[in-house]
């Protein structure tokens, strides 16, 4: 398997559930020995969270502001944000009705419960609209699970892929809005010329070898 671990961490989901998922990687099921976990501190948290777009300037400085007053917050935050991660990813990668993916959602509605009820009604929309994560401390898992719950209930499955880890991809999650719904790769630009790269230096190499051996 190709090394498709990068120093910065490409936003490809097309979905802020997605883009959780892909904070590891190779992005496969049970794991491997030399992942890249991208939330591995608050910190990091923290600033995915400004570059999804999951939280503006003011709102990650009053998380940041939140978790610098209690101890131990931040680490709940980021504890929670994994869990939901795994279980999102338990329950797309499997689909079936298997005891994990079944623990899966139920972690999830537990988490979803939670943040609904930190959640409030605010005038907007047609009438009203609801408003997720009004507690700065676990503002960040809240508006995860909430995206979590909505990618599951709405998604269409004809639009879900995985960037193909047998064929050196990352194993990235992501929607393909393409137009003929021929999205391959994760992104054309990483995985996709990657993988061209090498089957051009694999064909380059049979040839050699037949010209040898001729």
């Amino acid at each position: 398997m190709a090394d498709n671990r990068n120093d910065v961490l490409r936003i490809v989901g097309g979905h802020p559930a997605l883009d959780l998922v892909n904070t590891v990687a190779p992005r496969v099921p049970g794991g491997t020995a030399d992942e890249l976990d991208y939330l591995r501190a608050p910190a990091a948290l923290l600033a995915w969270s400004r570059r999804i777009g999951l939280t503006d300037a003011s709102e990650a400085t009053a998380v940041a502001a939140a978790w610098d007053s209690a101890a131990g917050t931040a680490e709940q935050a980021l504890h929670a944000t994994i869990e939901i991660r795994e279980a999102v990813y338990t329950v797309l990668a499997r689909r079936d009705e298997s005891a994990e993916m079944a623990a899966a959602l139920e972690l999830l509605t537990l988490r979803w419960s939670a943040a609904a009820a930190r959640s409030v009604l605010v005038p907007g929309g047609a009438v009203a609209e609801l408003q997720v994560g009004t507690s700065p401390a676990l503002m960040i898992p809240d508006r995860l699970v909430a995206a979590a719950v909505e990618l599951l209930r709405t998604v269409e499955l004809r639009q879900l892929r995985a960037c193909p880890i047998e064929e050196g991809g990352c194993g990235f999650l992501f929607l393909d809005r393409s137009r003929n719904g021929s999205r391959r790769w994760c992104s054309m630009e990483d995985c996709g010329t990657q993988a061209k790269i090498r089957k051009l230096s694999e064909r380059r190499r049979a040839t050699t070898v037949e010209g040898v051996q001729r």
